[in-house]
């Protein structure tokens, strides 16, 4: 299957360059920003990109060091992704809701020199959790003395290849890996993106998604890429979102299912419905019924299904004109992509059969920082009918084709729980069950759910008479609220397969029964 190679973006130029370079694309005069600080235009976008990486190398940092930001969707969270590129260094943005802990382990794992957050979360370190090599920006104590240098930076002359961001992403055998982006895999997702959702100038996106995800990120670059205009929010119930959306006449609202459901049951006054031209869904399927009740709510809008990793952005859309036809399909290749369905050998399967997804093409990532067996694992050589060849993503995700070149998600391979648009490592849940001395053992599995996409349920063995307030206690303050299983089952003992190993297998059709 070879679909979205021949690419011409008409009004988009595909060509990669810097990724600090999309500051420079939209109209000098035309809104580019707008957040409580005020309006940035898009050269006033330019010029604070320009003094925010400036006042970055004035903290000591050199070209290539890693600088982390854990914080919410402020000014400097939405410009750090081009003011790093600007500086020659690599931005690892942190997930807001996660905990001390699971921050203290992409710190590490990074070798982050510089980690620029609020008080709050500042505050949330134990000991021993910053590495000492890492230096603390507290945002409300020197947040506006990093835009203080006279002399902004130029726009950066970095390589297409050059290594612009670490995005963390929980893996199925441990903690979160990092994936290594570049600036051609940043600056084509944009343009993709931009191209296929028909984004203009005059187009105004309601950022929900948090930053640090990949389309998250992609909210600004995407729309900084056609000349138009983001306004993050900060939401804490759907009704933040609806009277955002009417206030500030947004076109554009990207969500995951979980909120796409809340948005579906919430009251939209005319204000609010009349200026939406696109809504995108990400981070899990769409149910066929939430579908439906959308279209019916926003007949106006163009919904769009896409299918994605991390590991290559963005893979499949659904045209919006087939999806009342096709509601449970996860589209075609976007533009830049090159995706194939194989078997196990690595042919390509016939129209109807079941087969692996394969991405291959530019939009591929550099592989997970400094570990080269994950790499090995999910990095690998394209299938030989592929068109781009070289490395390719195998997503491990099972897909079926139909004769019109429309695929439909299976399932995944792995044992990933998919929660809230969150992908999470059940052997993290694990291993946070142990650690609360609460636990002698532990087994997570993701369970469907019609809120969530799946909710956790943990297995466990009580290693205390307490054990479920401990536990419990354990979790809300050590891991973020989408980790939190739903339910936990507690047993004397968890059965376990022939080779000695707690059997998830039967865990999984106990629950499934």
């Amino acid at each position: 299957m070879r679909n979205g190679l021949a690419v011409a973006p008409m009004h988009f130029d595909p060509n990669p360059r810097p990724l600090d370079h999309l500051a420079l694309t939209g109209p000098r005069d035309a809104p580019a920003l707008a957040d409580k600080a005020g309006v940035l235009d898009h050269a006033g976008l330019d010029h604070a990109v320009g003094l925010l990486a400036a006042g970055l190398l004035a903290r000591g940092l050199n070209p290539g060091d890693r600088v982390a930001s854990w914080l919410p969707k402020n000014r400097i969270a939405c410009l750090m992704p081009l003011a790093a590129a600007r500086a020659g260094l690599v931005h690892v943005p942190v997930n807001p809701l996660l905990k001390h802990r699971q921050v203290a382990h992409i710190l590490a794992d990074s070798g982050a020199r510089l980690l620029i957050t609020g008080k709050g979360r500042s505050d949330s370190f134990e000991p021993g959790d910053r590495p000492r090599d890492c230096a603390l920006l507290v945002e409300e104590e020197e947040g506006t003395a990093l835009f203080a240098p006279i002399a902004p930076l130029p726009p950066s002359s970095a390589g297409p290849d050059d290594l612009v961001a670490i995005l963390y992403t929980s893996g199925s055998t441990g903690r979160p890996k990092g994936v290594m982006l570049s600036h051609a895999n940043l600056w084509l997702g944009a343009i993709s993106v931009a191209h296929y959702l028909g984004l203009a100038p005059d187009d105004r996106t309601l950022a929900v998604l948090p930053l640090s995800f990949d389309y998250g990120q992609n909210q600004l670059l995407s729309t900084w890429a056609a000349g138009g205009c983001v306004h993050p929010l900060e939401y804490l119930t759907p009704r933040d979102v609806v009277r955002a959306v009417g206030r500030h006449g947004i076109t554009t609202l990207a969500g995951v299912p979980p909120l796409w459901i809340q948005l579906a049951e919430s009251e939209w006054p005319p204000e609010s419905i009349a200026p939406l031209r696109r809504l995108t869904n990400t981070g899990g399927r769409m149910s066929v019924p939430l579908v439906r009740r959308l279209r019916a709510m926003f007949p106006q809008a163009r919904l769009f299904s896409m299918y994605g990793l991390t590991e290559a952005f963005r893979s499949t859309y659904l045209d919006p004109a087939l999806i009342d036809a096709h509601p449970e399909s996860i589209g075609k290749a976007i533009p830049f992509a090159e995706i194939l369905v194989v078997r196990p050998d690595g042919s390509v399967t016939d129209d109807g059969e079941p087969g692996e997804l394969v991405h291959a093409g530019p939009l591929v990532a550099q592989g997970y920082w400094e570990d080269a067996q994950r790499t090995a694992q999910r990095f690998r050589p394209a299938p030989p009918a592929s068109v781009y060849g070289g490395r390719a993503v195998w997503s491990g995700d099972t897909v079926v084709r139909d004769a019109a070149g429309l695929l439909r998600f299976v399932g995944r391979d792995d044992e990933m729980i998919k929660s809230s648009g969150n992908r999470i490592s059940p052997t993290e849940i694990e291993e946070a069950a142990i650690a609360s001395g609460a636990a002698a053992e532990a087994v997570a599995l993701g369970i469907a759910d019609d809120r969530l996409g799946q909710a956790i349920l943990l297995f466990a063995r009580p290693a205390t008479e307490d054990a479920g307030e401990r536990l419990s206690d354990w979790f809300k303050r050590n891991l973020p609220g989408f980790m939190q299983p739903a339910r936990v089952v507690w047993r004397d003992e968890l059965p376990r397969n022939a080779n000695g190993k707690l059997d998830r297998v039967a865990l999984k059709a106990e629950a499934e029964a």
